[in-house]
């Protein structure tokens, strides 16, 4: 039976110790009640409470860390079906694989390529997360060179599939200390698999046909003293896939199946990169942990890092930028100062358009709680008061020779106000979309 943030904090110690990583007992005893932590991160929870609230606070999904320290992705823990319910909260980790058959020469030239591919998108770094290593030759040797070769080019996070185990236990000994994860056990093999796991401290992934099979050998697993598993069932097409990750997610959230409370792994290939974007986008949305695909290439990755970025980010929380006074170029006591919000996505398409523009401006950013323009307009947090105090607060009065302030063409209501908060000032409308400001500048400044 769920128990309330209350009657959780009744059982624990009370000492505000934060050894839990939570500054109080209260706050710890309502993300246990959210099944958002783990009552073994207190070090002095009595028999009592391991007893009566373990289980209960347990989340659904397991937590499960794979890679080496300082390059370690988490995934599963979710607690919720749907998005907007509250939030998903670890990224879908992608993969890209790599087999031992591949000349060592242009494996060589696709790892270094998964290292170093980087999108930047409003302020965030969105990067690869693991490399998958297969053992197509079924030998220990090719095998074992390429997780070498892997780990050490690129320091990421490593998948080691392949059905010997004496290549898999080369490459865990190759990445000891660095928390592969291997792939697979199965029904056939989970004693052994199991025993790999276990003796390297590495998570490990169960496979198995179907989900009641699927069920049962993660029970088989768990009893062997494996707690860190992913799972895996393998299907012959995307509907598939998608019916499968729902059953698990569902099981896990709304009837407490722990046998398939743990995070899924799914595989994205295809004939060409459209199918495979189609299916990945498919399985990031419902209910992939971990994607693993067959191909690097660019057109691919940056659909779908976008859409991870987009679903991965709090519904609650917009991203947001720091208010206060931006330089974009060089701007001088002549150039021209802009205002908009802190919701992140519009600071980058304003200054990425001032700066094309060529014209160096001083952009104003005004705290909006990471609302855009009209959002924040509607909601009260972009006035022309608020406006003129963020303009006289960034200090930007005392750099200017002339006082021209350009504010969004779809808040033009707003600039009476700011004429009276900003005597002395120039209040110019400008162009309603981001797209039309560069021209609107040039403009400008040959007046």
């Amino acid at each position: 039976m769920a128990l309330t943030g209350l009657q959780i904090f009744k059982l624990l110690p009370k000492t505000n110790c934060g050894e839990c990583g939570i500054p109080t007992c209260m706050a710890f005893a309502m993300k246990l009640a959210a099944k958002n932590a783990d009552l073994a991160a207190c070090p002095y929870a009595s028999e009592e409470a391991k007893k009566t609230v373990g289980a209960a606070s347990k989340p659904p999904i397991r937590l499960v860390k794979i890679g080496p320290p300082g390059r370690e992705i988490a995934v599963g823990n979710e607690t919720v079906i749907f998005r907007h319910e509250k939030t998903f909260v670890h990224p879908t980790a992608l993969a890209i694989a790599f087999g031992d058959d591949e000349p060592m020469s242009d494996a060589s030239h696709r790892i270094a390529e998964v290292r170093e591919y980087c999108l930047d998108r409003v302020g965030e770094k969105l990067r690869l997360d693991l490399i998958l290593v297969e053992n197509f030759s079924e030998e220990v040797a090719p095998f074992a060179a390429l997780v070498k070769t892997v780990a050490g080019a690129t320091g990421m996070g490593i998948i080691l599939r392949s059905s010997n185990p004496a290549a898999l236990e080369a490459g865990l000994k190759i990445l000891e200390g660095q928390r592969p994860l291997i792939h697979a056990a199965t029904p056939a093999n989970a004693e052994a698999m199991a025993a790999l796991a276990l003796k390297y401290n590495a998570p490990l992934v169960a496979r198995a046909a179907t989900l009641d099979e699927l069920a049962a050998l993660t029970a088989k697993l768990a009893g062997l003293g494996v707690k860190d598993l992913v799972l895996d069932i393998p299907a012959d097409n995307a509907a598939a896939v998608l019916q499968n990750n729902t059953l698990i997610r569902k099981a896990a959230l709304r009837n407490s199946c722990e046998p398939l409370g743990y995070p899924i792994l799914n595989f994205a290939t295809g004939h060409d990169a459209a199918e495979v974007v189609a299916d990945a986008c498919t399985y990031i949305c419902k209910y992939a942990s971990i994607l693993v695909l067959d191909r690097m290439q660019f057109e691919l990755l940056l659909p779908l890092l976008m859409l991870r970025q987009n679903i991965y980010t709090d519904p609650q929380k917009p991203i947001q930028v720091e208010p206060k006074l931006y330089a974009i170029g060089d701007p001088g006591p002549d150039s021209p100062v802009l205002a908009t919000t802190n919701f992140s996505l519009t600071y980058f398409l304003v200054s990425g358009e001032i700066e094309n523009s060529g014209v160096p401006a001083h952009l104003v950013i005004v705290e909006s709680e990471g609302l855009s323009v009209l959002t924040a307009w509607a909601a009260g947090k972009f006035t022309g008061a608020k406006v003129g105090s963020a303009v006289k607060a960034s200090g930007v009065e005392s750099q200017l020779n002339r006082r021209r302030l350009i504010i969004p063409g779809y808040v033009s209501q707003i600039s009476g106000e700011i004429e009276e908060a900003l005597p002395g000032w120039e209040v110019l409308v400008g162009p309603g979309e981001a797209a039309d400001l560069g021209p609107f500048l040039k403009r400008q400044a040959a007046r």
